[in-house]
């Protein structure tokens, strides 16, 4: 039954596949503040999850009116690959789930390749997804716009109708529902608060779990 309505599971990698949310938005948030923009971490997850960090930027610096230094991209970059050498993590139970579909899969992210490539590396995921694996430098528009999901689903040639997205972002909801294709939310990420699933389901998730092990279940209950 799976197999006749959907033929490609894509996955976001931040906060789907590996717990790195925390890591990314407390580096930016400690040198954001530093820089003179004070934000939390909580703030840039609510405003600014599933978007690449070049539209995070242009957005804060378009409200600051002012540009961050040269210096901003090397200086939160050192304290993201020191979080991620020291802590990075798969989310609690995705290998297994990875493992037991029977679908096609790939990875659709809003971070460059190479750091996508890093993460799930780190994490023991890298061999799972081999080449498949999208980023949002590869074409002209990031998430909430439908062209990564688009360029993944092409790339694999299959119909958008017949994708289904795992996301934990809203804006990653958007761009999957602007594609054409099925979105299930992800609330189980440490940067998720207790209103993230009706967030997620408010933008347009065909169903919120907060387990990953639920994703079967999940699959089975839209076919």
């Amino acid at each position: 039954m799976i197999a006749r309505r959907f033929e490609l599971v894509i996955f976001d990698c931040d906060g789907v596949l590996v717990d790195s949310e925390p890591i990314i938005n407390r580096a930016h948030a400690e040198v954001l503040t530093a820089c003179g923009y004070p934000i939390t971490e909580k703030v840039l997850v609510e405003r600014f999850c599933g978007m690449s960090d070049p539209e995070m930027l242009e957005i804060i610096e378009r409200e600051w009116g002012r540009a961050l230094p040269a210096s901003y991209a090397e200086r939160v970059g050192s304290m993201i690959e020191a979080g991620f050498r020291q802590s990075l993590a798969p989310i609690e139970g995705v290998a297994e789930v990875v493992d037991s579909l029977t679908l096609p899969i790939c990875v659709a992210s809003s971070s460059s390749l190479e750091q996508i490539r890093q993460k799930l590396e780190i994490t023991g995921l890298l061999g799972r997804f081999g080449e498949h694996l999208f980023s949002a430098t590869m074409v002209a528009r990031g998430k909430p716009a439908p062209d990564l999901f688009l360029y993944a689903a092409q790339q694999i040639m299959t119909a958008p109708d017949r994708c289904l997205v795992i996301e934990d972002s809203p804006a990653g909801i958007d761009a999957a529902l602007a594609a054409g294709m099925t979105a299930i939310g992800f609330s189980g990420g440490s940067h998720c608060g207790p209103e993230h699933g009706v967030r997620l389901q408010r933008h347009g998730a065909a169903l919120v779990m907060d387990d990953m092990l639920q994703l079967a279940t999940a699959i089975a209950k839209l076919t």
